[in-house]
Order: structure tokens, then sequence, then C-alpha cells
């Protein structure tokens, strides 16, 4: 709606896992590091966890970008792993290019992806298994992939696994059921949300990708405002700067201020509900906090 008025190709803000928006100067790139050296080291199980919307979909992303590049990897992604024990499997051979026949017995379907596996190794090439959402995971699954995790030469782990999930994935690693697998674990990252010191780093550059060429919209003020409101978190941080940008772009105006802002976060129901009673002050005054989004859209349309 607002991409005419401030210069750009393509929305900025918008929610989808777009890896042309990855941020370097956040923890994501630490992140990112230290997935692609624990992969090179040959560790069987590896790690990431965080909050919702703190990034895990998009550092996802950004690490098959990687390994699709690296000829020395071959990657199998299951974004959706809320499946039993045998679709993972058939998941993973269907990932790896096997074409098994649905009805196959799991002995031989695990025969077939170990097989598969050690033609890859034997010409170099290390298989990723890369589960996303991956608290989604049921007791059994999680079993599955510890098993899977087992096939392995004398010397080097045939299949490597990266999961990547909520906390809840770390409260339930940490059950006593769930020990061996959790000792598999040799790398752990947990994402947090953006410092406050980053934000304004972070607004300019995804204007920048989307095309934007003009002077500074989110100056420094403005950015801890958004910081204090979303709690750095990247999701909200989106949300809340697409709500800003329209509430400037339906008053006409170059740039946004606090008080597009404080209708971003009156627009905005899941903020309204989360953020403390502390980090309110400082943005919201009588004046602007009770008008609506809609309104001024509205006003924007016939004016």
């Amino acid at each position: 709606m607002y991409k005419q008025f401030f210069g750009l190709r393509e929305s900025p803000f918008a929610l989808t896992p777009d890896t042309d928006y990855f941020y370097a100067n956040t923890d994501h790139q630490d992140a990112l590091n230290t997935l692609l050296v624990a992969l090179q080291l040959g560790e069987g199980f590896i790690k990431v966890s965080g909050e919702v919307g703190t990034g895990k979909t998009l550092l996802c992303r950004k690490l098959l970008n990687e390994l699709e590049d690296d000829e020395r990897f071959v990657t199998a992604y299951i974004p959706n792993p809320a499946i039993t024990p045998a679709a993972l499997r058939h998941a993973l051979a269907g990932e790896l290019g096997l074409k098994l026949p649905r009805n196959l017995g799991q002995h031989h379907l695990i025969e077939a992806i170990n097989t598969h596996l050690l033609e890859q190794r034997r010409e170099g090439r290390q298989v990723v298994l890369i589960i996303d959402e991956a608290q989604a995971l049921s007791h059994e699954c999680l079993e599955a992939l510890r098993l899977l995790g087992n096939l392995e030469t004398e010397k080097n782990k045939l299949l490597q696994v990266v999961l990547l999930g909520q906390p809840e994935l770390d409260e339930r690693l940490a059950r006593p059921d769930l020990r061996q697998l959790a000792q598999r674990i040799g790398f752990h990252y947990r994402l947090h949300p953006m410092r406050t010191e980053v934000v304004a780093g972070y607004l300019a550059h995804r204007l920048a990708v989307s095309g934007y060429k003009g002077p500074t919209l989110f100056d420094d003020a403005l950015a801890r405002r958004l910081f204090r409101a979303s709690g750095g978190v990247p999701r909200l941080l989106n949300i809340l700067a697409h709500k800003t940008l329209l509430a400037c772009y339906g008053e006409g105006t170059a740039r946004p201020a606090r008080k597009h802002l404080i209708r971003a976060v009156s627009d905005t129901e899941s903020i309204r509900s989360q953020i403390p009673v502390n980090r309110l002050r400082g943005l919201a005054t009588a004046v602007g906090a009770s008008l609506a989004m809609a309104s001024l859209l509205w006003t924007a349309r016939i004016g």
C-alpha cells in the first residue's frame, strides 16, 4: 500500500522468511556460524531453540541456502514434523530422492536409507536432516531420530540432524526418558530477542534491501521505542514497523514519528496484551492512544 509512497520495490517488513533480509549483526549470525562449524566437525545432533518470533525459520532457510551451495553436503528438510515415525522416515527418504513404495516395511525402509547414506559418504558428501518446529515432534519421532542418528561407520556419522524449535523442545529433551537423545546433542544455541543497539540497523537494512534510498526513516529515538514496544522480537518489530509506516502513509507525512508508532501499538492486539506497563511508559500519550489504524487508513483512502 505504501511502497510507491516511500519508493520501495517490495514490502520491507513482510513476515515471510526471505533470506535476502537476513541481518548479520544479530545473534542469528552467531547461530549460523555455530551450525556450520558443528556440521563441518561431523556432530550428530545440533539444536537451536528460541521463543516464538525470534527468527528460527529464517535461520533455517539461511542454513539450507548455505549448505546447498556447498558440494560437501546434501540436505533434507522437514518443516512440519507433527507426523508419525513411519511418515518421518518416508519424508526423509523422499527428501533424499529415494523412490520407495509407501507400503515398504520399516526395516527395509531403514535399510534403503542406510544404503543411500553410505553411498553419499563414499562420494564425499554428508547428509544433513534439518527439522523446523521440532517442538512438535512426538516422543516416538524423537526416538526414531535417535535411532537414525545411530547410522554410522567406524569413523563418521552418516546422518547429521539439526533441530530448530521453541523452548518447549528444551524442556522435553530434559526429561529422563529422552536423556539418550539429549546426550547426543553436541552443540546448542539459544536465540534471543535483538538488543536495543542493533534495532535501528536492522530496520535500515530491511528498508535498503526493499529498495529504499531516502533519508533515515526510523531514527535512533524511534528505534528505541520500537524496541521497547516489541521487546526486540523480530516478528513483532516487523509488525510494528509495517503499521508505523502505514500510519505515516495515511497522514501523507514523509517520516514516521512516535504518534505513528503509538497507533501501530494500539492496533496490534498481540502486543497490547503482552507489553508490560513499564515498557509502555514513554510510548503512549493520552492524545492518539485511542486512535484506530482502520480510521486512519480510511481517511487516506478518501482524502
